[in-house]
């Protein structure tokens, strides 16, 4: 028997025409099928999983040191490590100026989920055995778009975002320790890496919200409903 979560996107991914399928991403303690556990940067699986592949990660499968403590499943670096991640981001990768920058940037941005779980499932949504805690839409700008108006059609409260920071950071973590939606870029690191198309978005919508973003479709005009334009307004837009 299908899941409710499994299916219940179909409608949207159709209206908005988006290529790629919804990533599910769950934190979690509990033991899963060990055929998963491949050793994959997270960056990678989320664009492997926008494909159809299922990944199970933890501190030991988890490619990336950065994404392992990024996302919790390890301690943030200390001592010499964090010497080092110093001259990597800012000698090595060259994305930000100083270490002063570099602290600007780890200081005032969201905390890492450290120690929140053991795990990290990570898949396509239609293959999701477990309830997702976040969906992530690889998308194109309009689609983005459609999505962020689709997701506060309901309550029209603003989105407060963080759009730099790692790839993983911002796509996962922020709205794992916020329960916001957020949208991102990615790092330029992982774009090029990882080899995104020079138009892929990532919107992550935490999975409670879903619902009412599907129940917006047909309502809003960034779904399906049509628009409706009163003839006075359209007087003054075609300047009568």
């Amino acid at each position: 028997m299908k899941k409710v979560w499994q299916t219940e996107l179909d409608g949207l991914i159709e209206v908005l025409g988006i290529k790629s399928k919804p990533v599910a991403v769950t934190f979690t303690n509990d033991e899963v099928e060990s055929g998963k556990r491949n050793r994959v940067w997270l960056c990678n699986a989320l664009k492997q999983a926008a494909r159809g592949k299922s990944f199970v990660i933890d501190k030991e499968t988890s490619a990336c040191p950065g994404g392992t403590w990024h996302c919790g499943l390890g301690e943030p670096p200390s001592g010499d490590m964090a010497r080092g991640l110093q001259w990597f981001l800012t000698r090595g990768e060259k994305l930000t100026h100083s270490i002063v920058s570099f602290h600007r940037m780890q200081a005032l941005a969201g905390q890492p989920p450290t120690g929140l779980s053991e795990r990290i499932l990570v898949g396509p949504v239609a293959a999701a055995e477990v309830r997702p805690d976040i969906v992530i839409f690889l998308c194109n700008a309009e689609q983005a778009c459609r999505l962020i108006f689709l997701d506060h059609y309901w309550d029209g409260i603003p989105l407060q975002i963080e759009v730099t920071g790692s790839l993983c950071s911002s796509a996962i973590s922020y709205p794992i320790v916020t329960g916001r939606t957020n949208i991102t870029f990615g790092d330029w690191t992982a774009r090029r890496m990882q080899k995104y198309g020079p138009d892929v978005v990532f919107v992550t919508v935490p999975y409670e919200r879903v619902p009412n973003l599907v129940a917006a479709v047909p309502e809003c005009s960034a779904g399906s409903a049509e628009l409706e334009i009163p003839q006075e307004v359209r007087r003054i837009m075609e300047g009568e």
